[in-house]
């Protein structure tokens, strides 16, 4: 899309006095396809500096993979397998406390656990995996489980997804995964995975675990079959739920990781972002989500080289460690499963920032 150089430099300097980007205006700034897009990420990147500004933030976490073993079949996803398969696996609450325990000897202040829908998890099944890391790490924060995940639980328990959070909640669980989010659009998620809850359902329970006082983070996932038009109502609803409840701690855009799925394999999905679209993500993100102090740029599925650029363009928190890491690379990212923070230091000091190690709440690490 060729713009108006006059027009959009207007526009951007409105924003940055506090103009809110309309949906219109959003989606006119992820069209623009030549170098006026460095307009874009230059403006982005100056509210980014006024809003929280010129540290780059990174949490020392770990991931704990309980189990790939899914009852839903997503066409983005590389990781799950069904009962039987002979790649599935499932922790027990034993070997999970054996890994928050590993996690808790390197000093991470941060343990996410990562699963699938396993056809025998029930509420218990959470809340054991829960007590396991708090009992083997006590005092590390636990960032666990989404709304699907909730959802789930709920179900199979026969309890109400509020009952489900407030069982979280007392089990230490201390924020939610923004995930599940996908594209908060029903008629992609119809394709790309018909068997999660709906947007409606996504929004009600995010909103009842920020309620319920687990704050917790936002996500897209974006570059497969979704259209801008997609992607700005998505991000409208993040702002939306931003307004009423202050919950989220951050938002993560996620750029679809193909060659391993099912939904590229079918053609179905395009082969992932461009760069210029992970960029405006990024920039776009900071510009529209006004309510937003953290935006995250994702190391496992750009790489440390997309990382910088998204820093440049509006991103201010790289993430985190995390020592495992499945989801992505068995989709097909090449990233890695460990970010080193002298990795995170030499880019952070080649432009010129500097590096502060963070909790997940954002307060600093002393």
């Amino acid at each position: 899309m060729t713009v108006d150089l006059h027009e959009l430099k207007t526009l951007l300097d409105d924003v940055s006095e506090g103009h809110r980007l309309t949906v219109a205006e959003a989606e006119n700034l992820f069209k623009v396809r030549d170098r006026s897009s460095f307009f874009i990420t230059a403006a982005a990147d100056a509210l980014r500096e006024k809003r929280c500004g010129n540290a780059i933030t990174w949490v020392k976490n770990q991931n704990i993979n309980c189990s790939n073993v899914c009852v839903n079949s997503c066409g983005f996803c590389g990781y799950s397998c069904k009962p039987g398969d002979s790649k599935a696996f499932e922790l027990t609450p034993e070997e999970v406390g054996e890994k928050a325990a590993l996690a808790a000897s390197r000093g991470v202040t941060e343990i996410c656990t990562v699963s699938g829908l396993h056809p025998a998890y029930d509420l218990n099944s959470y809340l054991s995996i829960y007590q396991a890391i708090r009992e083997n790490a006590p005092g590390v924060h636990i960032h666990a489980s989404n709304p699907m995940e909730v959802a789930y639980a709920a179900r199979k328990t026969g309890c109400s997804t509020r009952e489900v959070l407030e069982a979280f909640r007392d089990a230490g669980v201390g924020t939610l995964c923004g995930t599940a989010a996908e594209i908060l659009v029903d008629e992609i998620r119809d394709v790309i995975c018909p068997e999660k809850i709906s947007t409606d359902d996504w929004v009600r329970i995010i909103k009842e675990s920020h309620n319920a006082g687990i704050r917790s983070t936002a996500t897209i996932m974006y570059g497969h079959c979704e259209s801008v038009t997609d992607q700005v109502r998505h991000l409208s609803i993040l702002r939306d739920i931003q307004d009423e409840t202050h919950g989220f701690t951050e938002f993560v855009p996620l750029s679809f990781i193909h060659p391993g799925t099912p939904l590229y394999r079918k053609g179905m999905a395009r082969p992932g972002a461009t760069g210029r679209e992970d960029m405006l993500m990024i920039a776009i993100s900071r510009l529209f989500l006004d309510n937003f102090t953290n935006i995250q740029v994702s190391w496992v599925k750009l790489g440390l080289k997309m990382v910088q650029i998204g820093l440049m363009s509006g991103a201010n928190d790289i993430g985190g460690t995390l020592y495992e890491e499945s989801i992505s690379s068995s989709a097909g990212a090449k990233a890695g499963e460990y970010l080193d923070p002298a990795d995170m230091r030499y880019i952070s000091e080649d432009l010129g920032r500097t590096l502060v190690e963070r909790r997940t709440d954002y307060s600093p690490v002393h």
